[in-house]
């Protein structure tokens, strides 16, 4: 029996899905393993934009809230060098 047919036979409904599955992402997957880049930074610098409008709520000038952003990119950078 093939390795990678195996499930088919196994009767287990669960290993049978986390197969679907699998073969459902390979593609992804298989990219992951060539390119390991992740959104996870930049979802973070969106979360603290988000969290630094909250904050600045009634604030008026919109040239100043897009200052902060810069700012808030810039002392990031500055941090991880």
């Amino acid at each position: 029996m093939d390795a990678p047919d195996a499930y088919k036979s196994s009767g287990i409904r669960a290993l049978k899905t986390f197969a679907r599955t699998l073969a459902a992402y390979k593609s992804g997957l298989l990219a992951w393993c060539d390119h390991p880049i992740s959104t996870g930074p930049l979802e973070g610098t969106n979360t603290r934009i988000k969290t630094l409008r909250r904050q600045a709520y009634n604030l008026r000038h919109e040239e100043y809230f897009r200052l902060k952003i810069l700012a808030l990119h810039h002392s990031r950078i500055e941090l991880a060098g």
